[in-house]
């Protein structure tokens, strides 16, 4: 007895059917299944002893990767080039499949066992995304930086990425139409209707990282691939169903499992389902109250943190006034609650453009809150209390050589004095702190209330 039995239609698939069949079933598995030796090696080096919920994260997001070289992460993703490389690979493959199987009628059950895989694939690869916005990691709310920078000194991902990030509640629910959707291609008979909610909701998605620069515009159009791939199998039938309002017939493609093959496939799709849902959505929960990785979560200068105004400016001893087009002297000064300062100056610098997802555990390699901005440098910070100093590594990866080491003293709880060297000039700096109030913020309050600014 068979493992797999079903009442199979009986129905010959016309030629074209077959030849489709075979190139697309083989490009999809090779998408879908990770044959790619760069996966293994970085499956083996996590630590499953002390998962974090990134490492399921990249398991989620692999796609195979011939050409590229990955991250600095070891992940990655791949190209339209690998694409072609996989599609070349399947016309070849179906080539081969038609010359020694010219006696097959149908794929049904081949048919039935590819979208199995590709649903899989499709929900695990939804969800993590999924999470990552129902606790609102991705798109955090802004820092105090970012609310101190103008408006056109925004690129257009980042623009896109704040205005999701003031407003958790919306990206919440995002996230849980993306957990929605995902959670229904589990099942075979609700999966037509989640990938369909895949396509519409990943489409909006795939069309947003064209409009504002994004990175993810191809992994987008991956998963969209993958749900239309799905939808075919229902699509032309619902059309002549709701749209020509004609009878059709459902599918005639019936699985009966043996009691072995039921059990085990039982508890394997309980085991994928706990560790990409429930241990993942554990491991987001926790990070989103412990540690938003988006920033940096080293501590800065105690009673620190604020919006600073640069009264006094000196370099080389030589007082610099305040001018809204003087490239050298500095506008305002941000302290982070994390070890992160921001100066606020008209330095042409060059953008840190990351635009890709990337869950970096080392702050240095924490790159949000500067990335898609100019206006400000972004510098971490480490406190040598002992000297009264802070040492300043500008955190522009553009920058490396750019660092500082400041002494300060606080002749008062809101005023900062900064002296040091920058590069082989002298600075002094005397910084007013500023009981700032923001828009953003006092609105929040409701609007039964006055707004006070």
């Amino acid at each position: 007895m068979n493992a797999l039995q079903g009442s199979l239609s009986n129905d010959d698939w016309k030629g074209y059917e077959k030849w489709a069949f075979r190139i697309f079933s083989i490009y999809f598995f090779l998408q879908a299944v990770p044959l790619d030796w760069k996966f293994y090696r970085n499956l083996f080096s996590i630590n499953w002893l002390h998962l974090r919920f990134s490492d399921i994260f990249y398991i989620s997001r692999y796609t195979p990767q011939i050409f590229t070289k990955g991250s600095a992460t070891g992940w990655g993703l791949n190209t339209y080039a690998d694409w072609l490389v996989l599609l070349f690979i399947a016309i070849v493959g179906a080539i081969i499949w038609s010359y020694r199987d010219k006696t097959v009628t149908n794929y049904d059950k081949l048919y039935y066992w590819i979208r199995i895989i590709v649903r899989y694939r499709l929900a695990i690869g939804i969800i993590a995304y999924g999470f990552i916005k129902f606790f609102p990691l991705q798109s955090p709310y802004p820092s105090i930086s970012n609310l101190n920078t103008h408006y056109g000194e925004f690129s257009r991902w980042k623009l896109f990425s704040l205005s999701l990030g003031i407003v958790p509640n919306y990206e919440s629910f995002l996230g849980l139409v993306e957990i929605f959707a995902g959670s229904l291609l589990f099942f075979r008979k609700t999966s037509t209707i989640g990938a369909l909610l895949v396509v519409i909701f990943t489409g909006n998605v795939f069309m947003s990282n064209l409009a504002y620069e994004g990175g993810e515009a191809i992994y987008s159009l991956y998963l969209i691939s993958l749900g239309l791939f799905l939808l075919i199998f229902d699509l032309v039938r619902l059309f002549v169903l709701i749209g020509l309002e004609r009878p059709v017939q459902p599918g005639r493609f019936r699985p009966t499992f043996t009691a072995t093959l039921k059990r085990n496939r039982l508890v394997l799709k309980t085991i994928f389902i706990f560790f990409f849902v429930f241990l993942y959505g554990y491991k987001t929960w926790s990070a989103y109250h412990h540690d938003v990785y988006q920033y940096p979560q080293t501590a800065g200068l105690k009673d620190a943190a604020g919006y600073y105004d640069v009264s006094e400016f000196k370099i080389n001893s030589a007082s610099l006034p305040y001018s809204a087009t003087d490239t050298t002297r500095w506008k305002n000064v941000v302290f982070e609650k994390w070890a992160t300062i921001s100066i606020g100056t008209n330095k042409s610098i060059k953008i840190d453009s990351a635009v890709t997802e990337e869950i970096n555990d080392k702050d240095a390699e924490r790159s949000y809150e500067e990335a898609g901005s100019i206006g400000r440098q972004y510098y971490s910070y480490r406190v040598d209390e002992a000297n009264q100093s802070l040492i300043l590594q500008n955190k522009n990866h553009n920058y490396p050589g750019d660092k500082l080491v400041l002494h300060f003293t606080k002749p008062n709880d809101n005023d900062l004095i900064l002296t040091g060297l920058n590069g082989r000039d002298s600075v002094y700096a005397v910084l007013n702190k500023v009981d700032k109030k923001y828009l953003i913020k006092e609105a929040a309050a409701g609007r039964n209330k006055a707004i006070k600014l």
